[in-house]
């Protein structure tokens, strides 16, 4: 009988080459966790979740490779060093492929599985790279892809399962003159390489039944692990053999005729005949948990989860911890900054505000470049206690060396000089721990904070009814009955804080909208939804900022709102209303991020402002709002994610830290606080070179400077006074045309006209 092929595919090659971003943003990826090893050309490659670094065994020397570069920011599945095409292969669960080239700054990005529309999103993972004769051949969810590595372009895919279906291949190995599949449910299946009808099920033969991890050649011999941890001898013209059981392997493959066997907390080595070369069960300082695991000229290479790369020599369980400067974790949850530092935290919360599952990450602190890391462990030993959910950060602007972090479980964590050293909580403060109606525990639920010009501390707690709490300079804590604004028994949470120098508080919840306390006559206000009573666009709020010409920017879960009037929010008689800010496009008007999840809103040193959202990566906007400077997503930059956590600033460099739920990157702003005096003045780039496109930065202004440029004979082309302390310039005459070659000359003024500086530009067409 004759039967006839129904599914087939073939595969379009769609690929393009990756930006590199070097030149404009940094990224700070965690490599603790790694997924993967493979190595070639002298270098060991080891991919951690969404980030690769490169270790070079004759310099010791570490490379990153991060969206940074080029990647896609995803999680990565499986990785392959080809030597002989000298090209690292990278895999992900989403099925995009991306592949580097050694000394090539591009990288090629293959889509091609990712965007197959007849296979469904959940069955693309790649599993495995097996690399033969030019071809690879990629074990997926749904079958077995070939893509050539000599043209970098896709062959056939074998859907293999009964009647041509799609079916999980967990690994692909050649022993010649077959090719052999390790499918997770659906057995060890083999067909003849060379027969060139291999996308007819039919061809491919069920030699064992079973569900496998992997299989791998070994000498002459071929080796299988299945689902339930045992290794066997197979034969694959009959016959199958048990050679070992192991706890849980996470990693089962061969290279050099050397079979790695990695389990969760074990590496074992296995020449031909399964004679055990070397191990490692534990190792001396570290306790770790294997994710992947690699063996080459007698070295044993340990991905962990926690603590990036193990290297043990054979008969030995010294390790040498190979690892990459960077933080804790990706999943960065809240961030803040100051000259030349930056702290960030792990704790998560739902929507909804709820602290479960519980989460137990410590936290990192970024300062001159360097990365020092404070693990949850460190933290509980030195409090005899839980030290979870750290949910906001905020660096005292009198005293750069110390810092707090509000936990959504335990306290008031106070950092100083790098240390953690006091955790306020219901032992040595008034802080108190609540409960639900039905009596579980709850603990002690901080979020938001903000620093006043007094140098008070204000932050939120939720569900009690003096939820609105001080800490003053001197150490004490005051708190404030809010039962009266907002019903603390209901209300899910309490959550962002904002002061303004005229001594308002305001703090937003998740429910009942934007609350206000004027501490100077004790008086509340609170603003909702619906025009009339606030024309918030949600009660959730989600994001506060006060700007430099004291208006009150609310991000909620449902778009924008700008309280121009934040004096008039506690005036009797008056109906406040926040305002949208209305934009036009293409003619039409419309409303600033409507309906867009905000996330964060943080200003600027020119008091424009970087907007965050949940799923629409960040906005850059005037002052005023009615101009987009500037937008980044996951497709037109190296942000990881567009899911945004955080934002925060360095005001003295200027640059901006975008904390995503997939990664920490840094973009390099030009926007820095007000100097005190004219010293530091300069202009960058200079000269203007004629392949630049963008604009010249005049930093280290004071605040209101008055910036003249003319050129050499004395000729006005631009003038404007500065809010913050740099202003930008776009080398054109009052935006008519682009200036022509010259030098010219940087006229500046402070506010009050008892200091000038001059500059000089020199632009070069």
């Amino acid at each position: 009988m004759k039967y006839v092929v129904t599914t087939i595919l073939f595969f379009i090659v769609f690929s393009g080459s990756a930006q590199n971003f070097e030149n404009s943003w940094s990224g700070y990826f965690s490599y603790t966790s790694i997924k993967d090893i493979s190595q070639g050309n002298d270098k060991i490659y080891a991919a951690s979740e969404n980030a690769v670094f490169t270790y070079d065994l004759s310099t010791n020397e570490i490379q990153t490779i991060s969206t940074i570069n080029g990647l896609s920011g995803e999680l990565i599945s499986t990785i392959h060093y080809s030597e002989n095409h000298n090209l690292l292969v990278i895999g992900y669960e989403t099925g995009l492929i991306e592949i580097v080239q050694d000394g090539e700054e591009n990288v090629l990005t293959v889509v091609d599985i990712l965007d197959k529309q007849v296979i469904p999103p959940n069955q693309k993972n790649i599993n495995y790279f097996d690399e033969y004769n030019d071809l690879l051949y990629i074990s997926t969810e749904y079958g077995i892809s070939v893509y050539n590595l000599a043209t970098l372009e896709f062959g056939d895919t074998y859907f293999i399962g009964a009647g041509g279906t799609q079916i999980n291949i967990a690994q692909t190995t050649v022993a010649e003159p077959y090719i052999f599949a390790a499918t997770a449910s659906n057995g060890i299946k083999r067909a003849l390489l060379e027969n060139e009808n291999l996308i007819d099920f039919q061809q491919w033969t069920t030699i064992q039944n079973g569900n496998f991890k992997g299989i791998q050649k070994l000498g002459a011999e071929l080796y299988v692990a299945n689902t339930g941890n045992t290794v066997f001898n197979f034969n694959p013209n009959g016959g199958i053999n048990s050679v070992g059981n192991f706890n849980d392997i996470v990693d089962f493959q061969t290279f050099n005729d050397v079979l790695t066997i990695t389990t969760t907390t074990s590496i074992n080595a296995y020449t031909e005949g399964f004679q055990q070369q070397a191990s490692v069960t534990s190792v001396p300082e570290f306790d770790y948990q294997l994710l992947s695991g690699y063996a080459f000229n007698n070295v044993f290479y340990m991905g962990t989860s926690e603590d990036g790369i193990l290297a043990v020599p054979f008969d030995s369980n010294q390790a040498e911890q190979i690892l990459p400067d960077g933080p804790l974790f990706n999943q960065g949850f809240s961030i803040d900054a100051s000259p030349g530092q930056l702290w960030m935290n792990y704790g998560d919360v739902t929507v909804t505000f709820n602290p479960f599952p519980l989460t137990f990450k410590g936290i990192s602190n970024l300062r001159e470049g360097t990365w020092t890391n404070i693990s949850y462990e460190e933290l509980a030993e030195k409090f005899n206690t839980d030290v979870n959910d750290l949910v906001r950060v905020k660096i005292n602007p009198n005293n750069f060396e110390e810092v707090f972090m509000t936990s959504y479980q335990k306290g008031l964590l106070q950092i100083i000089e790098q240390q953690p050293t006091t955790l306020f909580n219901e032992t040595n403060s008034p802080l108190e721990i609540t409960t639900t109606s039905g009596g579980g525990v709850e603990g002690i639920r901080l979020f938001g904070m903000d620093y006043d010009n007094q140098g008070n501390l204000w932050f939120t707690q939720s569900r009690i009814a003096e939820g609105l709490i001080k800490r003053t300079p001197e150490g004490q804590f005051q708190r404030v009955d809010v039962s009266d604004i907002v019903n603390t028994e209901s209300e899910l949470a309490l959550t962002e804080v904002v002061t303004t120098s005229q001594g308002y508080v305001f703090f937003g919840t998740a429910q009942s909208g934007l609350a206000g306390y004027d501490q100077n006559q004790n008086k509340f206000n609170r603003i909702t939804e619906g025009e009339g009573n606030g024309n918030l666009p949600s009660v959730y709020i989600r994001a506060l900022a006060l700007d430099k010409q004291n208006r009150l920017w609310i991000g909620t879960f449902e778009g924008l709102r700008v309280l121009f009037n934040t004096g008039g929010f506690f005036e009797e008689d008056t109906n406040v209303e926040a305002q949208e800010i209305i934009i036009v496009e293409d003619g039409v008007p419309q409303e600033l991020l409507f309906e867009q999840s905000i996330t964060q809103i943080v200003v600027d040193g020119s008091n424009n402002k970087w907007i965050a959202t949940g799923n629409s990566g960040v906005f850059y906007v005037s002052p005023n709002g009615q101009e987009t400077l500037l937008r980044f997503t996951k497709d037109n930059s190296p942000l990881p994610s567009n899911n945004i956590q955080d934002i925060a600033i360095d005001d003295f460099s200027g640059v901006v830290y975008i904390a995503t739920n997939k990664g920490l990157v840094s973009y390099n702003g030009t926007a820095t606080a007000p100097r005190e005096n004219l010293d530091e003045v300069y202009a960058y780039p200079n000269p203007v070179r004629p392949e630049f496109k963008g604009n010249v930065t005049i930093d280290g202004l004071t605040a209101n400077a008055n910036v003249k440029i003319t050129d050499i004979e004395g000729n006005l082309v631009f003038e404007e006074t500065s809010e913050g302390g740099s202003i930008l310039w776009d080398t054109t005459a009052f935006g008519k045309y682009k200036v022509a070659s010259g030098v010219y000359l940087v006229l500046i003024s402070t506010e009050d006209a008892l200091e000038t500086k001059v500059a000089k530009i020199m632009v070069v067409r």
